[in-house]
């Protein structure tokens, strides 16, 4: 077992959920359930399962595309979401500071 690379893969995955649409999720399933066991038993599944495919999925695609290639291409992707997040952000964010100061 190589517990480096599975630290650094919980410190990745942990940083990365703070704050994050799913923790969101499950905070607001808490306070309005107020019982979080069962919550957060679903989400830990629903969670691992996801992790599962992510890793499963990610080692069957390395073994036909070159992971050279994959980070180019999700880096892509990740700003071409970006992109398309700040398109539709971005005027409502310039008209609300900008029309305050005017």
């Amino acid at each position: 077992m190589n517990w480096k690379l599975a630290l650094l893969a919980f410190g990745m995955l942990f940083l990365a959920e703070l704050g994050d649409k799913t923790q969101l999720a499950v905070f607001t399933l808490a306070t309005q359930h107020r019982q979080p066991w069962p919550i957060f038993i679903g989400a830990s599944i629903a969670l691992i399962l996801v992790t599962l495919l992510g890793a499963f999925f990610g080692s069957f695609v390395t073994k036909h595309i070159p992971a050279s290639i994959l980070q180019v291409a999700v880096g892509i992707l990740f700003i071409g979401i970006g992109i398309f997040v700040l398109k539709d952000a971005l005027p409502e964010v310039l008209r609300v500071y900008l029309g305050n100061r005017n």
